[in-house]
């Protein structure tokens, strides 16, 4: 049975410390799914489409990793692909609550469905994709936090 793992979030953008956190997922999934919530909590800088295209051009060397956008409950669409896990990312003790809670209450609803916390590597610890859109909104330099082609299209973004 393949062993099929969901990496949800906004990634709005994409960062390296995603990327790190998606490597060493595939070092224990057959497959890791990266799925856009299509939720508007929060206001994106990126259409759907256009995080799709970054996160598909950052990973397009990767064997088994896809992107895809999803709407409603996290469970529900890990069941709807076959998913075993939820991948969540723990930078640090103040994401800890959040997605304790968030693991719990995906466990009550199938218990079926694992949570696998992932602490990214050191040097990507205090990154977020907040942090990235506003240096880069300033002009900063975002080399080395993300992938290229994401570096390219906040250029582009704040060039406008």
């Amino acid at each position: 049975m393949k062993r099929i793992a969901i990496y949800p979030g906004t990634f709005d953008p994409i960062t390296n410390g995603h990327i790190d956190l998606i490597k060493r997922g595939l070092r224990i999934f057959d497959e890791v799914i990266v799925a856009i919530t299509t939720a508007q909590k929060k206001q994106p800088l990126f259409t759907i489409q256009e995080r799709l295209k970054l996160i598909t051009g950052a990973v397009r060397n990767f064997k088994n990793v896809r992107a895809e956008a999803f709407d409603g409950l996290l469970i529900e669409y890990v069941k709807a692909r076959k998913g075993i896990a939820v991948i969540r990312g723990l930078r640090a003790v103040s994401d800890f609550e959040y997605e304790l809670q968030m693991a719990l209450m995906n466990r009550k609803l199938d218990l079926e469905i694992e949570t696998v916390f992932m602490m990214p590597s050191e040097e990507y610890t205090f990154l977020t994709s907040t942090i990235i859109k506003e240096v880069a909104s300033f002009g900063g330099s975002v080399k080395g936090l993300v992938p290229d082609v994401v570096e390219k299209a906040l250029k582009e973004k704040f060039r406008g």
